[in-house]
């Protein structure tokens, strides 16, 4: 078994996804863009990836999700009249978001086959090197961000590496979960993975948790990979295969996640972090007090 180790610079978004989870509020709006107290969920998302010294970004789309590529740009005359209001602040936090040259690219995956197929869309672009994938629906409070966490492994031991939280054991089902072979503190070395196992068949409680660093190589597997859980091409399959000539490694990562594509989801975020906001947190629980 080999460990790859070469510089992490790029990472997929896959954001082609319908959000049917919380129709209707994405008929129009793209589910990446509903907002958690005052600003998107991608943006949460994409100060990750910056954070983790990620340089460039590469979306992974579908249709009507024009809105996505507009938020990451200028919008002239909303910041001419920030401008002349003197609305100083908000407008250097609107600019702090904008992409500088080069640093996002967007690509369609034409048919809804699944995460493998949407992160194999990217293969001419991402090329020959390890890439991250974020889930961008799943928000991780954590400082510092959970793909930092990962990276910090990554620099270290190679290869591909895994976030992964616990999760009850009658939940297992519902997720990709791993199967450890030893563990070290919270890096975890993986001799195998399983998308949705059966009730009672999993081979641990540590779930897969949208947070990913994987060597190029996965390309060619996921080409190949037949569907499987759901009907679609699962990555969890793929990384499946490449664990045979690559080695996984497993971060239970520090921090609290939020499944933003579900509606109660979604609103625990809010709440949670608008508390944690100092800006905001005590009128939010003065505000969710009174509703108690």
């Amino acid at each position: 078994m080999t460990s790859t180790h070469r510089r992490l610079r790029k990472a997929v978004l896959p954001v082609a996804g319908l959000g049917t989870r919380v129709l209707p509020g994405t008929k129009t709006t793209p589910k990446e863009l509903l907002n958690v107290v005052d600003r998107p969920i991608l943006s949460y998302i994409v100060e990750e990836a910056r954070e983790a010294g990620i340089e460039h970004i590469v979306f992974v789309t579908g249709r009507a999700k024009q809105a996505i590529e507009d938020y990451f740009d200028h919008q002239v005359e909303l910041e001419a009249q920030l401008e002349a209001k003197g609305k100083t602040d908000i407008l250097e936090m609107m600019n702090a978001e904008l992409a500088s040259a080069g640093e996002m690219s967007f690509t369609r995956q034409m048919q809804p086959k699944g995460l493998g197929h949407a992160v194999w869309c990217a293969r001419d672009i991402i090329g020959d090197e390890p890439f991250a994938v974020i889930l961008p629906d799943v928000i991780v409070d954590a400082q510092p961000g959970a793909l930092k966490q990962l990276a910090d492994v990554y620099a270290e031991v190679g290869g591909n590496v895994i976030g992964v939280e616990q999760v009850p054991h009658d939940l297992t089902h519902k997720y990709g979960i791993v199967d450890p072979e030893s563990r070290d503190g919270r890096r975890i070395r993986m001799k195998g993975m399983v998308e949705k196992p059966p009730r009672g068949e999993a081979p641990s409680n540590l779930s897969i948790s949208g947070r990913y660093i994987l060597q190029p190589e996965i390309f060619a597997i996921l080409e190949n990979t037949e569907r499987g859980a759901g009907g679609e091409i699962q990555l969890t399959d793929g990384m499946a295969k490449l664990m045979q000539t690559q080695s996984f490694t497993a971060v239970e990562y520090e921090g609290v996640t939020h499944d933003c594509g579900d509606k109660i989801g979604l609103l625990r975020a809010n709440v949670a972090l608008a508390l944690k906001r100092p800006d905001l947190g005590a009128a939010a629980r003065a505000a969710v007090e009174a509703l108690l």
